[in-house]
């Protein structure tokens, strides 16, 4: 994301990159700090600032980091403010009464791991957080921008919760100190809590709806695959972040990857030279205007797009978007689709989908397939 940003945002880029961009958000951020929040000096709260020390050593972060309680903010939380070669911890509610030993550890592992990542790469991570949200909260963003900003503050706080655990080096007090926090009780169990985030996910695989934070069953599950080193960890949480993959849920990444599927896939149907004709290629540069057939050997099974469960239908109505542009081809166009989505192992959804959107019956779809292979070598032969 922080890529495609620099290099397809650039002038935003270059504006929350920019010096005049960092003093202003610098000097605001401290001074309302000061206003909202009390200091916690260091001889006052020696227990939290040897927690603190602890959890940068575990860290490897060489940063002052200072520490506040906020004011007439009630509600329990923790939050990082990050400025270059700051740290800035604010404390919401009685969190430091709540958590004990190693929970407090894990919530503080788990806010200066923010700072990790956004002082990382030059201070990057940092700009493209800024620039998502600052993007998704103007009123002409569009719901890829609103998804990339979303997904991109959900993996931002499972990244941190991986500094959670290694400042703790146990799951246990990570995820009893999530749970204390979100409930305000006193007294959890980390196990009977991992239990009931394992009945939840045997009952639905629904990716979080959270805008900000994944679920507390969401983070506990992800904190447990990554202690045990599950193999499956990245594809698992990535699947509880995004889920199955749908075209009216992508963020701008997945909107690129889509266009560049979909443009292949064109490019791969109209590879044949009997398809090639002016109609046809007017319609493809509809889509794309500097639309070229593809000679390329017919590898569109390696898109990885294309074994997408949540897209299938999406490129079979691309697919069949061609079957009748030129009358001229006959039923030569639905036939080269068939033998298409048959190599790309979603025959079913395509079937399905011309034999109610071209009102065919399904016998006349099948006979169709049947007789594709033929009838596409009889027309490669053709003059």
């Amino acid at each position: 994301m922080r890529d495609y940003l620099k290099a397809h945002e650039r002038e935003l880029w270059r504006w929350f990159a920019s010096a005049r961009a960092q003093a202003d958000y610098t000097a605001s951020l401290r001074l309302d700090l000061l206003k909202s929040a009390y200091r916690l000096a260091a001889d006052s709260h020696v227990e939290l600032h040897a927690a603190i020390a602890e959890a940068q050593n575990k860290l490897g972060l060489d940063v002052p980091v200072t520490a506040y309680q906020a004011q007439d903010s009630p509600a329990l939380n923790a939050t990082l403010f990050h400025i270059p070669g700051e740290a800035h911890l604010v404390f919401s509610g009685p969190v430091l009464a709540l958590l004990q030993g190693d929970e407090l550890k894990s919530v503080i592992g788990h806010e200066l791991a923010h700072y990790h990542l956004w002082a990382a790469e030059r201070g990057e991570f940092h700009i493209a957080d800024q620039l998502l949200q600052t993007v998704a909260q103007d009123p002409r963003a569009s719901a890829g921008h609103e998804q990339s900003a979303r997904w991109f503050q959900l993996y931002t706080e499972i990244f941190a919760d991986q500094g959670s655990l290694a400042v703790t080096e146990a799951v246990e007090p990570v995820i009893a100190g999530l749970v204390k926090i979100q409930t305000g009780l006193a007294n959890v169990s980390a196990a009977s809590y991992l239990k009931q985030a394992e009945e939840i996910f045997r009952q639905t695989n629904t990716p979080t709806e959270g805008l900000t934070h994944p679920e507390t069953f969401i983070r506990a599950r992800a904190l447990d695959l990554w202690a045990k080193e599950d193999p499956a960890a990245h594809a698992e949480i990535r699947r509880m972040i995004e889920g199955v993959a749908s075209v009216d849920e992508l963020d701008v990444l997945g909107q690129r990857r889509l266009t560049q599927a979909t443009r292949r896939l064109i490019g791969q149907l109209l590879r044949p030279k009997w398809f090639q004709t002016e109609a046809v290629l007017g319609h493809a540069k509809s889509y794309f205007p500097d639309f070229t057939p593809d000679d390329a050997a017919d590898d569109a099974a390696s898109e990885p797009a294309f074994s997408e469960a949540g897209l299938q239908r999406y490129f079979a109505f691309v697919l069949l978007d061609f079957a009748a542009v030129d009358p001229e081809l006959e039923q030569l166009p639905l036939v080269a689709a068939l033998e298409l989505s048959r190599r790309l192992g979603w025959e079913d959804t395509f079937d399905k989908l011309a034999a109610k959107e071209l009102r065919l019956k399904a016998r006349e779809v099948k006979k169709l397939r049947e007789s594709a292979a033929e009838m596409l070598a009889h027309a490669e032969a053709a003059p």
